[in-house]
């Protein structure tokens, strides 16, 4: 991500079953954001959509060199794709928005206006009416709790990628080397002065990318990239397991001295596998804390592969 130039915008958008969007979805972002910026560029990151929006793309690209195609070798994940695009944005302000129209173009100049009159460096879009089913509403309400107390921060299922991002924010959020992605997460832990705007909300006119397993996936690992409260959780887990079972023994050790045990061996079997499983528990969980750590830092994968681009600056 190179020098930008001022009163440009960058708009990143992942692409994943949205061949039937993208025409509709340029046309609009164009039109909303014309007459604010001397120059705007979009980036759309194909991955590996199995519908025809690399063809969709490769034909937009050529009608239009502001439009920039990225096509990721294989199946990322919409997080590692919005990477993708970030870091061949060049605008002062970046817009991060989905493919599917259910983030409004129209909105854009809302997010600036909010951002340069306010003088915040990020705005972050919030949708106060939702337009999804009960069921993502609900999943998406329960991963954000879950995650919000595994992870000590504050979550808000209002809120996703959708959002303008000025060029400094950005830089800080490309330069956490973290190789799981969640962008929402890592452009509040980067900090800067933010302000989260209402918007409007619109059904979704393609296929979700997200099945239950990919959510759960997705949610499992986040939760472990940005905190290691659940390694901590199962710590204090062994620790209330070895104090349950020193108290127990206690009590068993009571009724023994007055005779109501009359199985031989029962107490020291009882008192060891619950002692041996609390200890057992505590040093794996103290164990996992720094093996976790190590493995974060000795991966050096890249965080994604590019196949092919259209209209690039490289």
């Amino acid at each position: 991500m190179g020098k930008y130039r001022e009163n440009t915008l960058s708009v990143v958008v992942p692409v994943y079953y949205g061949m039937s969007c993208l025409e509709e979805l340029c046309n609009r972002v164009k039109a909303a954001a014309e007459p604010l910026f001397n120059d705007i560029e979009l980036i759309l990151v194909n991955d590996a959509s199995p519908d025809n929006s690399w063809d969709e793309i490769k034909r937009l690209c050529a009608s239009d060199k502001r439009i920039k195609g990225i096509n990721l070798s294989r199946n990322f994940g919409q997080h590692y794709a919005i990477t993708a695009g970030l870091n061949e944005a060049g605008g002062e302000w970046i817009v991060v928005m989905d493919c599917d129209l259910q983030d409004i173009p129209e909105e854009i100049p809302n997010l600036y206006h909010a951002a340069a009159e306010g003088g915040y460096d990020l705005v972050m879009a919030q949708r106060i009416e939702r337009q999804d089913s009960w069921m993502k509403r609900f999943s998406s309400r329960l991963f954000y709790r879950v995650f919000s107390f595994l992870t000590d921060t504050r979550q808000d299922a209002s809120v996703a990628n959708f959002g303008i991002y000025h060029h400094k924010v950005i830089t800080a959020i490309l330069s956490m080397r973290d190789h799981i992605r969640y962008f929402p997460a890592m452009a509040q832990w980067v900090g800067f002065k933010r302000h989260y705007l209402p918007v409007k909300h619109s059904q979704c006119n393609r296929k979700s990318s997200y099945s239950l397993t990919r959510l759960m996936k997705l949610a499992f690992n986040s939760m472990i990239a940005f905190s290691d409260k659940p390694l901590r959780l199962v710590v204090y887990l062994g620790l209330f397991i070895s104090l349950s079972s020193f108290l127990l023994s206690v009590y068993y050790f009571i009724l023994y001295l007055s005779g109501r045990i009359q199985v031989m061996g029962f107490v020291s079997i009882v008192l060891s596998v619950w002692l041996l499983g609390g200890i057992i528990i505590f040093i794996l969980g103290i164990t996992g804390i720094y093996v976790g750590k190590i493995f974060d830092r000795v991966k050096d994968r890249p965080l994604f592969i590019i196949a092919d681009k259209v209209n690039s600056n490289d």
